[in-house]
């Protein structure tokens, strides 16, 4: 019994020490231009080295699922169609460009480096995809003006709906009729969401003031833990229900209102740390060699100049900008950080590429990442000093 008793009281000391390390300790190397995320995942790697492996523990787990649900439903909360309707034709023109990207770097995985096509286009989508939620919560701490945070975010929604769409894909393109099935499933999600969130609002809402921030974040971990259990990880859930709670703006105006929207954010920015940590603890010691450094710098002078650059071109002769503020939109659209680590996961776990290769990918994160805190300067940061902007 008292063995019990001092097992239980050194696991609450563990978890409380690893709050507090992951709500100070990274905040304070902010100051030096290190974003928060990625000290959180170093500090989840080095953990490895001072306790027992914790990868597996449930609580770090759950909070983990909690901390990407959170931030996605937060994206999803972003999504205004109207707003996206303002940029119609020059955000259409961005997402061909992308479309002919992710084809060209699916095409050359298959025939250069003999990747299947799932493998391939998911490291395409890995490579070329901006982190929304992570850019989001960042978004107001980067030296933008209104304009230029208007394209950043909109461009990087836009974004995130055509990665969602072709990660969903390419996870169940080795069956047609596992991707048929799997199809129908996520729409009756997508079409049940909003007739769940009504009938909510009918028979919740009216008697319980105040309750909609828990109806939308219990709603959400239903989501992505349906999605996740369909075989496409928590994101798409979460970034469902977020967005079906948006479009119900003018029939339930309390769901998605500024007040529950910053409160997400809020919510989003206390847990991500967690899920950062928990990745970094999931690191395998095979992906920390020289030769992933290499490929993630290889992939890093590559790619940035080619994503900056065609995104930087597109708005100098498409939206008539200046070099100087193309450039910064550009720049700020390189974080790929999430994305890019839930991706390399999913190729690790499910397809199993090497070691090598998966910490290649997390060098690339880290340098697309930490780019805007110099070029931009100010750290990205998961604190939350302002209020979303619209």
């Amino acid at each position: 019994m008292i063995s019990f008793s001092l097992s239980a009281i050194s696991a609450q000391v563990l978890y409380l020490s690893i709050v507090f390390i992951l709500l100070v300790f990274p905040r304070a190397l902010q100051k030096y231009n290190i974003p928060a995320p990625l000290s959180c995942f170093a500090l989840g790697m080095l953990s490895v080295l001072a306790i027992s492996d914790y990868s597996h523990d449930t609580t770090l787990s759950f909070l983990s699922a909690l901390g990407i649900s959170s931030l996605f439903l937060f994206a999803g909360l972003e999504v205004d169609v109207r707003e996206l309707k303002k940029g119609f034709w020059p955000l259409l023109n961005h997402l061909f460009l992308r479309c002919v990207a992710i084809y060209g770097f699916t095409w050359i995985g298959i025939n250069y480096f003999d990747f299947s096509m799932q493998v391939s286009g998911l490291i395409a989508l890995a490579l070329l995809t901006p982190s929304t939620g992570f850019i989001l919560e960042s978004l107001t701490g980067l030296d933008l003006d209104k304009n230029e945070q208007f394209w950043v975010k909109s461009k990087a929604i836009a974004g995130e709906l055509l990665a969602l769409l072709l990660l969903f894909v390419f996870l169940k393109s080795d069956s047609p009729s596992d991707l048929s099935t799997s199809s129908a499933v996520l729409l009756a999600i997508a079409f049940g969401l909003p007739l769940l969130f009504m009938f909510l609002g009918r028979i919740v809402i009216p008697f319980a003031p105040g309750s909609e921030f828990s109806l939308l974040i219990m709603v959400g971990l239903i989501a992505a833990y349906l999605t996740k259990q369909l075989g496409v990880y928590y994101l798409v859930g979460a970034f469902f229900t977020g967005f079906a709670a948006r479009q119900l703006q003018e029939r339930m105006p309390t769901l998605a209102s500024e007040n529950n929207l910053h409160a997400v954010q809020l919510f989003a920015s206390f847990f991500v740390p967690f899920y950062f940590f928990h990745a970094g603890m999931s690191v395998p010691e095979g992906a920390l060699q020289w030769s992933s450094l290499w490929i993630g710098l290889a992939m890093s002078i590559v790619l940035l100049p080619f994503r900056i650059g065609t995104v930087a071109i597109q708005r100098i002769y498409v939206n008539k900008d200046s070099i100087t503020s193309s450039f910064d939109v550009a720049v700020a659209l390189t974080p790929t950080l999430i994305f890019t680590l839930v991706i390399a996961s999913i190729l690790h776990e499910k397809f199993g590429i090497s070691d090598t290769l998966y910490g290649g990918l997390l060098v690339y994160a880290a340098i697309t990442t930490i780019l805007p805190s110099f070029v931009l300067k100010k750290p990205l940061s998961l604190d939350v000093d302002n209020p979303p902007v619209h």
